[in-house]
């Protein structure tokens, strides 16, 4: 039998966006296993505790029986190769996102060559949504359902309940 491919998409999802849902599914149809790890990254403060994130998470995602959602503080290349994953996936939104990836990405090669990374493109329905446009229109009291799963616009809205703008 052979070994099983293992996929690594990791991610601070924070908060979780139905763009990342997105790559999570396609990423799950694609690799044998796909590992979802949440960054523990000190140089960003999140929204949410590493916790809230995973759960987040396993409440969308957690019906697929061949995803596993972790935590992980690592290199992430360091984290792919502790975990046997061969390949890294990685969201790519725009161009601006490309050139930061790509740098990322030869970094990781230099690290450890046996790694590769797969980009691949959002659905162009959540081509342009990211966790801090989603923050903001929230703030200024729009409508987020159509960015983010139902959890993850209640987790937002406790978070941010006395901050919201109410439109009137």
């Amino acid at each position: 039998m052979p070994t099983p491919l293992i996929a690594l998409y990791p991610g601070t999802f924070d908060a979780l966006t139905y763009g990342h849902l997105d790559i999570i599914n396609r990423g799950a149809r694609t690799f044998d296993k796909l590992i979802v790890a949440v960054a523990k990254n000190i140089a960003k403060t999140p929204m949410f505790t590493v916790e809230e994130r995973e759960e987040a998470i396993r409440a969308e995602a957690g019906h697929l029986v061949n995803v596993e959602i972790r935590a992980f503080s690592t290199l992430t290349v360091a984290y792919a190769t502790s975990i046997g994953a061969k390949v890294v996936i990685r969201g790519l939104r725009a161009a601006s996102d490309f050139e930061y990836e790509l740098q990322m990405s030869m970094m990781n090669r230099q690290l450890e060559s046996r790694v590769e990374t797969v980009f691949l493109a959002p659905s162009p329905q959540t081509f342009f949504v990211s966790s801090s446009l989603v923050k903001d229109v929230l703030l200024q009291g729009g409508d987020i359902s159509k960015f983010v799963p139902p959890s993850t616009e209640t987790m937002l809205r406790e978070k941010f309940r006395d901050q919201i703008v109410s439109i009137e």
